[in-house]
C-alpha cells in the first residue's frame, strides 16, 4: 500500500473509532434514591449503546424500593442501581450532567458537564405519602415522565 493510502486508511480507522465512542452522562439529585435512579436505568435501557450512564447525589441514602418495581413493570433492569454520592464516584466528570431535582425547595447539586449541563425538574415521587398505592402510582408517573423526556431529549445522535 502506498503512503497516501496508508494515511487515508489510518484516518478512516480513527474516525470510525471516534464515532463508536460513547459519551458519558451523569444524573444528579439530592439523595440519589428515586428520580436520578429512574433516569439512570431508563437512559441505560434506551441509549446504553451510546452513553456511559451514572447517577449520584449530594448524599447517598438508599434506592427507594418502588424504583425496581416500576422499572420491572416495563421490562427495564434495575441491576447495578445503588445510591451514591458524588464523592463516592471514582471520576465524577461527565460529558453531560443532568440535574433532576424537583424545584427550588430542594438543594440540587450543581456540577458542570464537559459539554452540557441540563436542569430538568421532575416531581419527586417520594413526596407521596398518602397510601402505598398512591405512592407506587407516583413512582409510575415519574418513571413515565422521565422516560418520555429521555427519549425526546436524546433520541437524536
Amino acid at each position: 500500500m502506498d503512503p497516501v493510502q496508508t494515511v487515508l486508511s489510518l484516518f478512516g480507522t480513527i474516525l470510525s473509532a471516534q464515532s463508536n465512542m460513547s459519551r458519558s452522562i451523569l444524573f444528579l439529585c439530592t439523595h440519589n434514591s428515586a428520580r436520578s435512579q429512574l433516569a439512570e436505568a431508563l437512559m441505560r435501557h434506551e441509549f446504553g449503546d451510546r452513553f456511559e450512564v451514572r447517577s449520584a447525589g449530594t448524599e447517598a441514602t438508599r434506592v427507594k424500593p418502588e424504583v425496581p418495581v416500576v422499572l420491572a413493570e416495563i421490562g427495564v433492569s434495575a441491576d447495578g442501581l445503588s445510591s451514591k454520592s458524588l464523592d463516592q464516584l471514582e471520576d465524577a466528570s461527565a460529558d453531560i450532567v443532568v440535574t433532576v431535582c424537583d424545584d427550588a425547595r430542594e438543594n440540587c447539586p450543581w456540577h458542570p458537564g464537559r459539554e452540557q449541563t441540563i436542569h430538568h425538574a421532575f416531581r419527586d415521587p417520594s413526596a407521596e405519602t398518602s397510601s402505598p398505592q398512591a405512592r407506587l402510582q407516583a413512582f409510575r408517573e415519574a418513571r413515565d415522565v422521565i422516560h418520555a423526556w429521555i427519549r425526546d431529549t436524546f433520541s437524536q445522535p
